[in-house]
């Protein structure tokens, strides 16, 4: 049943508060509750407020904001409380250009012209510590390993209360690392529900006295959370991601993916936006490393998965580099306008990888072509700004106040002496 206003004010008997939720550029949740009866108005004008105190919004010269929540999200949390999330306008209810949701729909718009609806399931990994000071885990556990699984049952069991289905919620392979698959869903519906799962698991950890921490890389020689992205275009109810010829990868999910690769180091920024992030994508910690695709290596930056041949709804591209402290509306929107790209532009797809990339030398890797995504923030900041691509999914507005905002991060990085330092040379020089 699609969700209109006039649905949405028929279900609020028994509630009396509801939040309204947004984020900003770095995907951080923003909001505010308001009491049910201002529930219409909010609807009918939007809720003011100053954008200039969210990162990446306006100056304080134009500061003024409204909120408009989107009925399609509306969903009782507990109690007496129902969420919605809200998308962003100008005064004169014009779409604002900075808001996360827009940049989305915008992309998915695009798609939409062309014939495509956009699904994805997300794999998101976290880790569970015994408080937020230090780096502490609950346990030893190991992949699939039954220890705590307690845990992300519950998790799962809350999301599925507010219409968020997982696949599966298990132990991931570093010790006290979890991971929740999200069932596929259409992509606006899927940022969303990352953005609430994520609350959902930080709040279920500060239940048991824990802090549930979405860094990619918390602990050393150990791997670190990603936020593993499968795609599927549909046209009408077809999977056109899925060969009935051949069982495999069709031609459009072929240029799909050399859309991907073919802007993966530029759009790493996004999908990967912090200092940390770099400390995950390195050999040997099951991350990718270089732009590569394969039909079967979890190494590989692109993966088309196998486990069941044959069958036309699990037809999927899963793109590997993405931590979890992206914005899921940002990361979404880039990689389905590389796919665009792909597509429009007709591009090759190259032979997939069957061998090991990290056991290549430098010189075969360049003789295929084979690029390396960036080592570093400022490295990723370096090869976003040349990127055109980039600049036309995000938008001016956002691609210019994120690499703003990037580039803050790293001199704050690039200017503190760290234990490492201190640890290495102190002693010595």
């Amino acid at each position: 049943m699609a969700k209109d206003v006039k649905w949405v004010l028929g279900q609020l008997k028994g509630i009396r508060f509801v939040q309204v939720w947004f984020t900003d550029i770095l995907g951080s949740i923003k909001g505010f509750t308001i009491p049910v009866d201002a529930v219409a108005d909010a609807f009918e004008e939007g809720k003011g407020f100053d954008g200039s105190a969210i990162e990446g919004f306006t100056r304080i010269d134009e500061s003024d904001m409204c909120a408009w929540p989107d009925p399609a999200t509306f969903v009782p949390v507990g109690g007496d409380v129902a969420r919605l999330f809200a998308d962003i306008k100008n005064p004169d209810g014009t779409p604002f250009e900075g808001d996360p949701r827009y940049v989305l729909r915008r992309a998915l718009e695009r798609a939409a012209k062309k014939g495509w609806t956009v699904r994805v399931a997300p794999e998101l990994e976290f880790f569970l510590f015994k408080n937020a000071r230090t780096p502490e885990v609950i346990d030893r556990g190991g992949y699939f390993d039954a220890v705590g699984d307690d845990f992300p049952r519950e998790v799962a069991s809350t999301l599925a209360a507010l219409g968020i289905a997982c696949e599966s919620a298990h132990h991931e392979g570093a010790d006290g690392q979890y991971e929740l698959d999200l069932k596929a869903a259409e992509a606006l519906a899927m940022a969303d529900a990352v953005v609430t799962a994520k609350h959902v698991v930080r709040e279920a950890a500060a239940k048991r006295g824990l802090h549930a921490t979405f860094m990619p890389k918390p602990l050393d020689r150990q791997n670190g959370s990603g936020m593993h992205l499968h795609f599927a275009f549909a046209k009408g109810e077809r999977n056109a991601f899925f060969d009935a010829r051949s069982g495999g990868a069709s031609d459009v999910a072929r240029k799909a993916i050399a859309g991907l690769l073919a802007h993966a180091v530029d759009v790493t920024l996004v999908t990967n936006p912090t200092v940390n992030s770099y400390k995950r994508l390195v050999a040997g910690f099951e991350a990718p490393v270089y732009a590569t695709w394969s039909l079967r290596n979890r190494g590989d930056l692109i993966r088309v998965p196998t486990d069941h041949p044959g069958r036309e709804a699990s037809a999927r591209i899963e793109y590997r580099s993405p931590d979890p402290a992206a914005s899921p509306y940002l990361a979404f929107a880039v990689l389905v306008e590389a796919m665009l790209d792909g597509l429009e532009r007709g591009l090759e797809c190259p032979a997939p990888l069957d061998e090991n990339v990290f056991a290549l030398t430098p010189d075969a890797r360049a003789e295929q072509g084979i690029r390396a995504l960036p080592g570093s923030l400022i490295e990723a900041i370096a090869l976003a700004e040349r990127s055109a691509l980039l600049r036309r999914a995000l938008g001016d507005h956002v691609f210019e106040n994120l690499l703003a905002s990037k580039r803050i991060e790293w001199e704050d990085f690039r200017t503190k002496v760290t234990a490492y330092e201190l640890e290495r040379y102190l002693p010595v020089l």
